[in-house]
């Protein structure tokens, strides 16, 4: 077993973002020097991270590209206290902003020199009429999906497969994430209330124990604005499907996890699923 003094910390925090930019940054600066107080050498913040707007104009109006304003004060912190970032959820003016005014929801990774190294943009898009639960939530009204997978990350606390909330309910996002390697997976959110108290932890343990993996979920909690409330609960899960760490459904704050990578190794060694994985033919023999 590794002394766990010598294991690498991250911190997976939770926020409460509005449509108030600067403060949405102070609040995520603040929980970042936290963490580095606490030992961590990455960080990841929840979707929505830079603000959550209350309305289609205003979450159009405030996005940015990845070289404005926000993005390199993130870059800037990153490299000020040599931290690794996951920005979980970034609204990133697409590529053809000025003709089709659609932004992407991106999951940037930022290394610890306040490089950009990796830039996810989700996939599945949340587009949903719970009518019994007054949940109605069309994000592909302002939102395009992102074209493809990025390949696991590199990073000090092992490699990270990058995913964004909604693309939780969807295991063959993680299963290829695992194939090529990922130890880590991450699906930072923002999850309603209603859907979060019924899915949002089991989901997470399942992904978790179906690939083996360290499983980061950081989260907003909280109301955002009059028409609009998160589940928090930013949870950090274990290989074996064990809660390491979950920061409640009511506050700000973060919850620091040791990342054993030897005690995945032992995982796997011992229930070789992926080895027993049968290949993708077969999956498909019924089509």
């Amino acid at each position: 077993m590794s002394s766990s003094s010598s294991l690498p910390v991250a911190a997976v925090c939770q926020m409460t973002a509005t449509p108030d930019k600067e403060a949405n940054f102070s609040a995520c600066m603040r929980l970042v020097e936290q963490a580095k107080e606490g030992g961590a050498c990455m960080v990841f913040l929840p979707e929505g991270l830079d603000y959550i707007g209350s309305n289609r104009e205003e979450t159009l109006q405030l996005s940015e590209s990845l070289d404005g304003d926000i993005i390199s004060r993130y870059s800037h912190l990153a490299r000020k206290l040599d931290l690794w970032l996951s920005l979980g959820g970034f609204h990133e003016r697409g590529h053809d902003w000025k003709t089709d005014r659609r932004i992407y929801n991106s999951h940037i990774i930022i290394n610890g020199q306040g490089e950009l190294v990796s830039v996810y943009r989700k996939a599945h898009l949340f587009d949903v009429e719970l009518t019994s639960k007054a949940v109605s939530l069309k994000e592909s009204a302002f939102t395009v999906p992102g074209p493809r997978l990025v390949p696991p990350v590199q990073t000090p606390i092992g490699k990270v497969g990058l995913g964004v909330c909604y693309d939780l309910r969807f295991p063959e996002l993680s299963a290829a994430l695992r194939r090529h390697g990922a130890e880590i997976l991450t699906y930072p959110s923002a999850f309603t209330v209603a859907t979060g108290a019924a899915h949002w932890e089991v989901l997470l343990r399942a992904r978790a124990i179906e690939t083996q993996c360290f499983v980061l979920a950081a989260a907003q909690v909280g109301a955002h604005h009059a028409k609009r409330t998160s589940f928090g609960h930013a949870l950090a899960v274990d290989p074996w499907g064990e809660v390491t760490g979950d920061c409640g459904g009511s506050d700000v704050g973060l919850t620091l996890v040791q990342i054993d990578l030897q005690r995945l190794r032992d995982i796997r060694r011992d229930m070789p699923v992926q080895q027993h994985r049968r290949d993708q033919d077969f999956y498909c023999s019924l089509d």
